[in-house]
């Protein structure tokens, strides 16, 4: 999170500690200095995404192989300058800091909306003044990485920590990134992401030594001045009458400044008065409105203590927690093989949300590009939810009388105030023979087991008699109809329309290269098909999530979006499929496409029949999301997702019941229509 306001003070009144440097002779003076050890920087690769996503077209669900290449780009410059990279990922959410994850969550749900209002009034994409970056983006950025060769490492805490430790330990040239929380950190040198110029290498260097001169500080100060502006662990609204106190005896104060730099120069003159001991430190605390817990300042001090570092503000005999410490015992799963197995790769980047499972029983996702007035489409999170509940059978043992432990969800969507986690239950799958256990799926080896491990995959998503025709298919291609073959399923919104459109974008996709990609111009933006693909591609995090926990039957590489996906081309086929285009025209012309068209629409429309789920015809035109389909604001439809706690489904093949009736329109399929309406949820209990 870093300190608020405290980047853009140093650029605007402490100009000196703002250094333009080339990390080209940093480089090479460090290689000069320590010839045994390669110059290293450490990136925060959470602070860098939005700066690394630079593809022109981003609200369509992502130009993942225009992105690849601009990683491919990044990690190059760097390569040619002898420099090696090591890129840090959040793995967790830390309680701490959840008050603030849900409020940016709930900032971030105002802006998308105010997205689709664009889409919807100009039909075209905003400028990059509202750019939020791609859904799962940073999940997929650490894959991509991984794929060329890169370093990557998940953390077990927040990154900020675990970067800054790292830079220090390993002798860093300095840590790459946009997080002020490295101006306090004593760790290597902190550079910019934002000013970095990639074709020179040149960025800017922020000193904490010139920082502490203009602000009349010591280095170790800088943990205390950090908590009393107001960090992830000492609230800002515990600080305003401290401030005011500040401010009325602080001789720096000038009236060309806003209120807020005069607040951080206060406090910077008034702590520079304070002799840097444990007991100005609990004066201190004594003075502040802390509430119930007192240690609040001496926590947040110790929180920027890395291994091996001592503060005066601290007893000397108080020993820095920071680094993670979960314990086997107090895990959900008490296998001490499986538990281990599960934090190795989760560190390496290797699985995904396997370990948050495992270790806390908990799981979060941030927010989607998706549209909250379309009554048709159900949140991403309650699509998958089925399938999910499904990966946590797999994972977690059934107690006593077979009761499951409940799994914590923090997702968002349209309806979800994230007041407090949703309490869901594991339902098992329906896996032929049953479902093995975990040791089995991870550790066993043999053709059968390697059965069952693509079994229980398909079970998840209700396709395990699917298996024999999905694994005559190129995997990227069997993993892409899995997850259509589910939506289909899951959403009764979706029509033949729909499916033809993600058809043909995995039959067209093959071949195309970036730079053709990137060619592709939309003459409008559809904003129902922004909302598709952001559904989709938040599906094949689901996909990553059950192979991981079915013991690796695909490659993970197989389940990427720049193997399946792109946002330009599938708005391009979306649009023309509602059009009515010819199937000529959908497919480009290429008639070799036609059978393997067919044969993928036949899989899937007899796996969706097979659940009673007739796809029907509905085309769109041109047409936008109209009034009468969007979702109001009232009572009955806030109570349709407002639950803490999502009782287990009692048709797993049905899903979900959703409250919108089968779309009307001409039926096409096999077997007689489902003419059934989706009827609304069960009440549950008030949160």
């Amino acid at each position: 999170m870093g300190i608020k306001g405290l980047q853009g003070f140093v650029a605007r009144v402490c100009p000196d500690a703002c250094r333009t440097v080339d990390l080209r002779e940093m480089a090479e003076k460090h290689r000069i200095d320590h010839p045994d050890f390669p110059p290293v920087i450490v990136v925060d690769a959470m602070c860098c995404v939005r700066y690394w996503y630079t593809p022109e077209s981003w609200v369509c669900g992502g130009q993942w192989r225009e992105y690849l290449a601009v990683l491919e780009d990044f990690i190059k410059a760097f390569m040619a300058a002898g420099i090696e990279l090591v890129f840090y990922f959040d793995g967790v959410v830390e309680e701490k800091k959840r008050d603030e994850w849900i409020k940016r969550r709930l900032q971030n749900n105002k802006e998308i909306a105010r997205i689709f209002h664009f889409i919807k009034t100009h039909r075209k994409q905003p400028g990059r003044g509202m750019f939020v970056v791609p859904s799962a983006l940073p999940t997929f950025t650490r894959f991509a990485l991984k794929s060329l060769g890169q370093k990557t490492v998940c953390t077990l805490q927040e990154a900020d920590f675990e970067v800054a430790a790292y830079g220090l330990q390993h002798n860093c040239i300095g840590i790459l990134g946009q997080d002020s929380d490295y101006l306090i950190y004593n760790t290597c040198p902190y550079f910019s992401i934002e000013k970095l110029r990639l074709d020179r290498l040149v960025t800017v260097m922020y000193s904490r030594e010139d920082l502490c001169r203009a602000l009349g500080l010591s280095l170790t100060h800088l943990p205390l001045f950090a908590c009393l502006l107001g960090n992830d662990v000492v609230p800002e609204s515990l600080l305003e009458g401290f401030w005011h106190k500040c401010l009325v005896t602080s001789p720096h104060k000038n009236n060309s400044y806003n209120r807020r730099t005069n607040i951080l120069l206060a406090v910077a003159n008034y702590i520079s008065k304070v002799p840097c001991s444990y007991s100005s430190l609990k004066h201190l605390e004594e003075m502040l409105p802390l509430g119930s817990d007192k240690t609040l300042l001496c926590k947040g001090v110790e929180s920027y203590l890395l291994p091996g570092q001592q503060s005066p503000w601290i007893p000397p005999n108080v020993t820095n927690c920071q680094m993670f410490s979960l314990q086997q015992q107090s895990a959900v799963c008490q296998d001490k093989e499986i538990f281990q197995l599960a934090k190795e790769q989760h560190i390496q980047s290797e699985n995904y949300t396997i370990f948050n499972i495992l270790s806390n029983g908990a799981i979060d996702c941030s927010n989607s590009l998706e549209d909250e007035c379309d009554t048709e489409i159900p949140g991403q999170a309650l699509i998958y939810r089925p399938a999910r509940q499904h990966i946590y059978s797999v994972l977690l043992e059934s107690g006593k009388g077979g009761a499951y432990p409940l799994v914590k969800e923090w997702f968002v969507y349209f309806g979800n105030s994230l007041q407090q986690p949703e309490l869901i239950q594991p339902v098992q799958p329906s896996v032929p023979g049953g479902t093995p256990n975990l040791k089995t799926l991870w550790f066993a080896k043999g053709p059968d087991v390697e059965k069952q491990r693509y079994s229980t995959f398909l079970a998840c998503f209700h396709l395990q008699d699917g298996m024999e025709e999905l694994q005559a298919l190129e995997a990227p291609v069997a993993a892409f109809c899995c997850l259509l073959a589910y939506l289909m399923m899951q959403v009764s919104s979706l029509s033949l329309e729909d499916l033809n459109a993600f058809l043909a974008l995995i039959l067209c996709l093959k071949g195309k290269s970036a730079a053709q990609l990137a060619g592709l111009q939309l003459a409008q933006v559809d904003s129902r098909g922004v909302h598709l693909g952001a559904v989709f591609v938040r599906g094949l995090t689901t996909l990553l999530m059950a192979n991981s926990a079915c013991g690796f039957p695909f490659r993970m590489d197989d389940l990427m979006p720049w193997e399946v996906f792109d946002g330009k081309l599938f708005q391009e086929k979306y649009q023309q499929s509602h059009r009515g285009c010819s199937l000529e025209e959908l497919l480009e012309g290429n008639k070799s496409l036609y059978t393997p068209f067919q044969n993928l629409k036949s899989f899937i429309c007899k796996a969706c029949m097979a659940k009673k789920r007739t796809i029907q015809s509905r085309p769109r035109g041109n047409g936008f999301i109209t009034g009468t389909q969007q979702r109001e604001f009232n009572p009955r439809s806030q109570q349709t997702y407002r639950s803490s706690f999502i009782p287990p489904y009692h048709n797993q093949m049905r899903g979900v019941l959703w409250r919108n009736p089968q779309p009307q329109g001409r039926e096409y399929g096999w077997g007689h229509p489902d003419r059934r309406r989706r009827s609304h949820l069960p009440p549950r209990s008030p949160r």
